[in-house]
């Protein structure tokens, strides 16, 4: 398994940048690593809701489906996604800032299955490049 953990500041109110990064098909807007992200479920973000995301693997993309599978508004959003080669748990913790802003800590934890999970030692500075991107971006577009 690997783990990516990074931690940003956002001038956003908790409240609003939960609901945003809380809702994964905004992933494609703050993700480079995401080709596209739909929500699968009908009604509101809630445990359970599922979502279909395209991620990008060199010259094509994999898919993988992402479930909420903690939501602890507004402080907290566990998502589990699966795809056929790549198991993950992303745990997103939102925390206000002294400036009124919001902390958001981005933990992923990462399996890759079958032989592939051979390679993951050899991929760990890949994906750490990838999480960084991924918060980098999310930074942006809540306006850090």
């Amino acid at each position: 398994m690997t783990r990516l953990q990074e931690t940003i500041e956002v001038p956003k109110p908790r409240a609003e940048a939960f609901a945003y990064v809380a809702d994964f098909a905004n992933a494609q807007e703050w993700d480079p690593g995401v080709a596209s992200a739909k929500k699968l479920t009908d009604g509101p973000v809630a445990v359970g809701t599922r979502y279909d995301v395209e991620v990008r693997t060199g010259p094509t993309t994999a898919h993988m489906e992402y479930v909420i599978q903690t939501l602890e508004a507004p402080d907290r959003v566990v998502l589990r996604g699966e795809g056929k080669l790549i198991e993950a748990i992303d745990d997103i913790q939102f925390a206000d800032t002294d400036t009124g802003g919001t902390r958001i800590t981005y933990v992923a934890d990462i399996d890759f299955k079958g032989p592939l999970g051979l390679a993951e030692p050899l991929m760990k500075g890949r994906l750490e490049r990838i999480g960084r991107e991924a918060v980098e971006g999310m930074r942006k577009t809540l306006g850090g």
